[in-house]
């Protein structure tokens, strides 16, 4: 009892869990996002994405993003029980010491990184005794799958029972007070700054979110996922990317990632006016180091993004057509004078060559068949940009259907709502990642992001795009996007996730009858996450030998798996990039796998929490997933479990009942 007393005692510092976190050196402040960039004189740059969910993300379903961990090949850093127990002895030990003896003022703390991520202290010296308790506490109800399966009515429940002011204070407590940092931009200051003296940086997610009935969620989705001139199924067209009533909720076997169901305009503006906020929050208490995740189908009407995929998909379905193989138009290395040779047949057709003068192109070949562009010019035309000559006829052919002028305005109004967004991420000094969403949205979300990296990524990394791993064309696309990038000379940023929709994604495949994205099990997501993040260091390294800006590719490893994180510092290691290179991070959600994150930035890693805040009432959706989420990762809870029990004892026996966290570590 008198633990539990304990416990309620320190409810005021349930931000932590959440918390946001900057760095700030004593000359100026560095630029850390992920892949942080270089000093901007005494102006602070901040981020802000959605590290480790998946949104996430991005973070994993749980089954497939904290799946138990897999055994590591002989190059990892995994090292033999005998010589890895004696390494957890003497950090614990070195932790111990410097809990008595900080390092002088102005002398930034470092560790060393126990790579078997078994130090308690390491762990946990972040936080006070009653916030451990807290988190056994809650680690111990997610264990429960009655409980949480039903926590969201238990929480109701509870509400009518208690009154507002008791259960408010019973959730912090308890599950708000672990997983959330507090109920505004103010209010989570404190939590940041904790945070950030223990060497971790944040992610800031405004985490509010509608409670609506599966069938609400079903009526808003199919009504904005069909065109007022109706769901016209033309000769090519692809079911992927239109509505099915079915899988219209689009929450159906998704744990960890937020869903957005479009309202009306009005409530699009409501959702860009929110970001910005996040992104001021980012930018007044992060000092340079936040990020902000958005996504866009909180942003406009789902149609647009469906069709637009489409576009892009039958764009490559062309290709593939016209010169064979498979996959995106630039990686056929294709040149104006081979399409001129193509369309040789059709003569000297008006159309033909007007098309042949909007193709991009360089001197390595074909980049693009449509200006891309113009789906962030505000004054083009969907319409009227997606059409190809007919390699039979030479008539033009559109590959998007119609688009009433309404809902032409409606795609700009989208388009204006990211650019007022990137532009005020930018003023700020801001970092934006943009959150992957499912599979018949992905390539539309992807394309625009991309065209946005390319606008506003000219100097520095501002907007960073999210790629799942668990599906079966991520090498590919990452492949094929950081070519662009190299191709066209701007920024490239990434934040690498396991994936958020696996379940659903799946069965949406099964029922409608087309391919399954996702890769056939958990190995085969390991094995593309490892290779595509080789791929990105690679880069980066040829780019250090050629004595090139190496930060023109920012990665950002958002994994709770250990393995995962495990790899990416040998790999690093390997290749010779530090962490003073400022090209990788890490980032986990805060409240899940602090053994991890903390031990690495206090290390000096660019490591990184997810910090949803909210007022309590309306963050209890947000809850609901994270208890979900825990229930399918017992293994990892387990080793939580154990950590955090080792740590409460440490301080019983040794008098720290009343232990206050202060760090002297500088976020990388």
């Amino acid at each position: 009892m008198a633990l539990l007393r304990s416990l309620s005692s320190q409810r005021t510092a349930l931000s932590l869990v959440y918390g946001r976190n900057s760095s700030k050196s004593s000359n100026s402040v560095v630029v850390a996002a992920c892949r942080s960039y270089h000093h901007r004189g005494n102006r602070s740059s901040s981020t802000c994405g959605e590290a480790a969910s998946e949104s996430t993300s991005g973070v994993n379903g749980a089954r497939y993003l904290h799946s138990g961990n897999r055994p590591l090949q002989a190059s990892t850093l995994v090292q033999p029980d005998l010589v890895a127990g004696e390494a957890v002895k003497r950090t614990a030990k070195q932790s111990s010491s410097q809990e008595q003896n900080p390092s002088p003022a102005g002398s930034p703390q470092r560790d060393p990184l126990d790579v078997t991520f078994n130090d308690p202290i390491a762990a946990f010296k972040s936080k006070t005794t009653g916030e451990l308790m807290r988190a056994y506490l809650v680690y111990m109800i997610c264990s429960s799958e009655k409980l949480v399966e039903h926590n969201m009515t238990l929480m109701k429940w509870s509400k009518n029972v208690l009154g507002q002011r008791l259960f408010t204070a019973l959730m912090k407590a308890t599950f708000y007070g672990h997983f959330v940092a507090g109920e505004d931009q103010i209010k989570i200051i404190p939590t940041l700054e904790r945070l950030r003296s223990f060497g971790v940086k944040p992610i800031l997610d405004y985490s509010v979110e509608e409670d609506i009935s599966q069938e609400e969620a079903e009526k808003r989705e199919v009504e904005s996922s069909v065109s007022s001139a109706g769901d016209k199924k033309e000769e090519g067209s692809m079911p992927q990317y239109h509505v099915d009533k079915s899988f219209a909720d689009r929450r159906y076997k998704v744990s960890s990632a937020r869903t957005y169901f479009y309202l009306n305009e009005a409530t699009c503006e409501r959702n860009m006016e929110i970001f910005i906020k996040c992104l001021e929050a980012v930018s007044g208490a992060t000092f340079g180091t936040g990020i902000t995740a958005i996504k866009l189908t909180a942003l406009g009407r789902p149609q647009l993004l469906l069709q637009l995929s489409e576009v892009i998909m039958r764009t490559r379905k062309y290709m593939e057509d016209m010169v064979g193989g498979q996959g995106n138009v630039l990686t056929h290395h294709k040149t104006i004078k081979d399409l001129e040779k193509y369309y040789a047949t059709l003569g000297d057709n008006k159309d033909v060559k007007e098309f042949l003068n909007n193709v991009t192109s360089d001197k390595e070949g074909i980049l693009h068949l449509f200006p891309w562009s113009g789906i962030v010019d505000e004054d083009s035309q969907l319409s009227d940009t997606f059409r190809v000559p007919d390699p039979q006829t030479g008539q033009m052919r559109r590959l998007i259907s119609q688009i009433p002028p309404k809902e032409e305005e409606m795609f700009r109004n989208m388009i204006r709502r990211l650019n007022t967004i990137v532009k005020a991420a930018a003023d700020l000094d801001v970092r934006i990642m943009v959150d992957a969403e499912q599979t018949y949205f992905q390539p539309a979300i992807s394309r625009i992001t991309l065209e946005m990296m390319r606008k506003y990524n000219k100097d520095k990394a501002i907007v960073f795009n999210t790629y799942q791993c668990y599906l079966r064309e991520t090498f590919r696309e990452v492949n094929t996007d950081l070519e662009q990038a190299k191709r066209q000379n701007f920024y490239f940023g990434a934040k690498l996730v396991r994936g958020a929709y696996m379940d659903q994604e799946r069965d949406r495949a099964k029922s409608l009858g087309y391919p399954d994205p996702v890769n056939p099990t958990f190995e085969a997501t390991t094995d593309m996450y490892h290779k595509t993040l080789s791929e990105c260091l690679r880069r980066i390294k040829l780019m250090k030998d050629c004595d090139d800006d190496a930060r023109k590719i920012g990665i950002m490893v958002a994994s709770h798996n250990e393995d995962t994180v495990r790899f990416a510092i040998q790999q690093m290691k390997e290749i010779g990039i530090s962490p003073e290179d400022k090209v990788i991070c890490f980032g986990q959600l805060l409240g899940m796998c602090d053994y991890i994150t903390f031990p690495l930035g206090q290390a000096g890693y660019s490591a990184y929490k997810y910090i949803p805040y909210g007022p309590v009432e309306e963050v209890l959706p947000y809850l609901s997933r994270r208890a979900q989420e825990n229930k399918g990762v017992l293994k990892k809870i387990k080793k939580e479990k154990r950590l955090l029990l080792s740590e409460i004892r440490r301080r019983l026996l040794r008098g720290q009942l009343f232990y206050k966290p202060k760090g002297n570590y500088v976020p990388i």
